[in-house]
């Protein structure tokens, strides 16, 4: 039997009057179940003139009127609960308002049910196929002019939903009162709200499958949100920005990122400082003394953990709700813009930590949107995390994969960021993550391969790359999955590209060792070189090191307190020396001893003690070198930049290399794991000549030993070879730069002009 509950009005038409609505419609209307409700409410042609229908719950009497304010005709009230009716005198179709009166007062309410659609039928076809990039710009709450009114267009897709009403503090939260318009199909319902502006909450109430409502749900594409524990969305202007970042656009636009200097500072937002109160730092504060900060200590980008809306703060932002809202623990939106802004006027980039694997599954959010398993897998087997009790996007349903990737796209246009570090990826590659045998699906292959995760990641990358080449991606992927920052044309994944898991896994590992021992484990060093140019890597020293008990990277260094600041300071500038960019998370570079705790900020006080003062300036000197290098970073992801010089010995626990390119003089890099000084070591070296020492991590002003070179050192050809005889520093990393035509004997004040500041020798 069909249900007729949503389509009302099944009574012969001869018994409908003309511009008499049906009771069955009047009731639909009144209960908030007809199907379609703008057959119904607004303006209606009913034989050759026009009629005006409203729903104005505690109204007594209602006028209509033109929107210039011209009464077009009065109402007559046909159900007590609000329901009015009536002829207008117009001319033709035309939107309306209404002035309602009782005996309280009056108030006036425009009609936005004599108002036509928004969306059009290129919008329809694009959203169908998939294929819209402006989804951004269509989608969610828009402040507009339309059909001479102002007021806001939301739009929202729920196909499998029997209603969906927008409902907020200018309606009473009644989704009796703005029921939206079906665009049957692509499953988007619409509807346009005059004279209401920005700062308006509003959620959508849906009636599901079974006519059974929903918990309020927040607009996936909402540009702002409440400030939590509150959920709901808030209507917004676009970003009003003067942007002022031409210039740092235009270099990273036309230049190869991965033969530039990149050294990222990794920021929780949250937890960097606080205000005076313990509060969040809003973005403007946090401009202040964040930039400046980075700009101090040398590092050409900062990466932020998530930013966009997430109902619980300990989640760091990794559990989103609301993907395209900044979170509203910072301030507005506009803050952000001001802080990249900002940030790239001081040649700072800025990339943000972004979440397309999963999304929790609180009552408001994305789960279950319209009653069905809309974005992510009904099965739990493909659509249920283990590891984290989230839901996974199904990325075969191309309106999810559309979503996701315009998401890409709307931060790097409207708020101009430098990049997308794309959290767990391996959790998507893979059918079988976390997953015993049985509890995954195999993919149309028999493989394990999430083969719909890869075509969303190539897509997203091709996207991002074609409409915004000075933007660059960057995998979070733990596994040896081929190609994952090769162009997808063959057949990579796209990205521009992937942390180094490898290289934190490995050198933490031999770091932690007695030195005593470290001989045992040589290989732990120099496996990694094995695979280092099979990606273009960045080499993290992130978040996920220093939590849930895995102490900070201080304390991961074995030996008493002078040795562990020692094999830091080492361990930083052969990260530095070693071949891939580099990235390290906020109060590691001045040595922070307290495990990172979300709900306070960094141990500032620190920075006073010279150990930890010592560790920041050896940060700072080795990011001036990694930026003024070019051997040091211009074939960071190229074989041709490095060549071992040293790689068996295993009894000394010495490690040296050269790293070069064609614009720079080579730079030799040598490591000493151990707290016994090297003396009269013989290092191999590519040329005869003169060699400065332009860092040494034992230096005095660092808050080591102040063992070192003399500001330089001299190779002499010996058997078709060239050597030099150095003095390696105890638990020190020493970097050696080729000076063409230096005399043997350069005057002190030059070596020291000519050294990082606070090198010593």
């Amino acid at each position: 039997m069909k249900d007729t509950r949503a389509s009302p009005g099944n009574e012969p038409a001869a018994k409908k009057p003309a511009g008499v609505a049906l009771e069955s419609d009047v009731e639909a209307i009144v209960a908030g179940v007809h199907g379609d409700p703008f057959a119904v409410l607004g303006v209606q042609e009913a034989g050759g003139a026009f009629v005006a229908r409203c729903f104005i719950p505690h109204a007594d009497e209602v006028t209509a009127h033109s929107l210039d304010g011209a009464e077009v005709g009065a109402l007559s009230r046909r159900h007590p609960a609000g329901f009015f009716e009536g002829r207008l005198a117009i001319p033709r179709r035309q939107p309306v308002k209404y002035h309602a009166r009782n005996a309280g007062g009056d108030w006036w309410v425009a009609d936005a049910f004599s108002f036509g659609p928004v969306l059009g039928p290129m919008d329809d076809y694009y959203i169908a196929e998939g294929s819209h990039l402006r989804l951004f710009d269509k989608l969610g709450a828009h402040q507009i002019e339309h059909e001479g009114a102002t007021g806001v267009h939301f739009a929202v897709w729920a196909p499998n939903a029997r209603r969906v009403s927008v409902v907020g503090d200018f309606n009473d939260w009644d989704g009796r009162r703005h029921e939206m318009r079906h665009r049957h199909d692509t499953g988007i319902w619409e509807i346009f709200v005059p004279d209401i502006g920005p700062y308006r909450a509003y959620k959508f109430e849906i009636l599901g499958p079974d006519y059974q409502p929903l918990p309020l749900k927040a607009d996936p594409f909402a540009l702002r949100s409440e400030l939590r524990p509150a959920t709901a969305s808030v209507t917004s202007l676009p970003v009003d920005h003067a942007w002022g970042d031409q210039t740092h656009r235009a270099f990273w636009a036309k230049t190869q990122a991965r033969r530039e200097p990149v050294s990222i500072y990794e920021v929780h937002a949250g937890s960097w400082q606080r205000d005076d109160d313990g509060g969040f730092l809003p973005w403007d504060r946090l401009a202040e003394r964040l930039i400046p900060y980075v700009v101090e200590a040398g590092f050409t980008h900062i990466e932020f953990l998530p930013v966009s809306e997430h109902p619980y703060d300990p989640s760091w932002g990794y559990q989103t709700t609301g993907l395209y809202a900044p979170s509203a623990r910072f301030g507005e939106p506009e803050g952000f813009a001001r802080f990249v802004d900002g940030a790239h006027r001081a040649g700072i980039g800025v990339i943000l930590d972004w979440v397309p694997a999963h999304f929790p599954t609180d009552a408001h959010g994305l789960a279950k949107f319209d009653g069905t398993a809309l974005y992510e897998h009904a099965d739990p087997r493909q659509g249920f995390h283990p590891d984290w009790h989230t839901a996974i996007y199904n990325f075969g349903r191309r309106e999810v994969s559309s979503y996701l990737v315009n998401n890409a796209l709307f931060w790097a246009e409207k708020y101009h960021v430098d990049g997308l570090r794309v959290d767990a990826v391996a959790s998507m590659l893979y059918l079988d993550y976390s997953r015993k045998a049985g509890e995954w699906i195999p993919n149309e292959k028999g493989g394990r391969e999430n083969l719909e995760a890869v075509r969303f990641l190539q897509q997203m990358n091709q996207a991002v790359y074609g409409a915004h080449p000075g933007v660059m991606t960057i995998a979070e992927e733990s596994t040896s999955w081929p190609k994952v920052s090769q162009p997808v044309h063959e057949g990579g994944l796209g990205f521009g590209f992937k942390w180094n898991m490898g290289f934190m896994h490995d050198t933490l590992q031999y770091l932690a060792r007695e030195p005593v021992h470290r001989k045992y484990h040589h290989d732990d060093i120099t496996f990694g070189l094995l695979y280092a140019f099979s990606e273009n890597f960045v080499l993290p020293l992130s978040h996920d090191e220093v939590v849930h008990g895995k102490g900070t990277l201080l304390h991961k260094m074995a030996g008493d307190d002078w040795q562990k600041f020692a094999t830091l300071r080492a361990y930083y500038a052969f990260m530095w020396g070693y071949p891939g960019k580099k990235l390290l998370f906020m109060g590691q570079e001045f040595a922070q001893r307290s495990e990172w705790n979300e709900a306070k900020a960094l141990d500032w006080h620190l920075m006073d003690y010279e150990p930890h003062r010592g560790v920041w300036k050896t940060v700072r000197d080795l990011n001036y070198l990694y930026r003024s290098r070019p051997a040091l970073h211009a074939r960071d992801c190229e074989p041709e930049g490095f060549q071992w010089l040293v790689v068996d010995d295993r009894e000394n626990s010495v490690f040296a290399w050269l790293r070069k390119a064609p614009d720079g003089n080579p730079i030799a890099v040598v490591s000493n794991f151990t707290p016994n000084p090297r003396l009269n070591y013989r290092l191999p070296l590519p040329r005869a000549g003169v060699w400065r020492e332009i860092i040494n991590t034992d230096a005095a002003d660092y808050g080591g030993s102040g063992m070192g070179n003399a500001g330089q050192v001299t190779a002499r050809e010996a058997g078709g070879a060239a050597a030099a005889v150095v003095t390696l520093p105890p638990l020190a990393t020493v970097m050696f730069e080729f000076v063409e035509a230096e005399p043997a004997e350069k005057p002190a004040a030059a070596r020291a002009a000519a050294k990082p500041a606070g090198a010593k020798t």
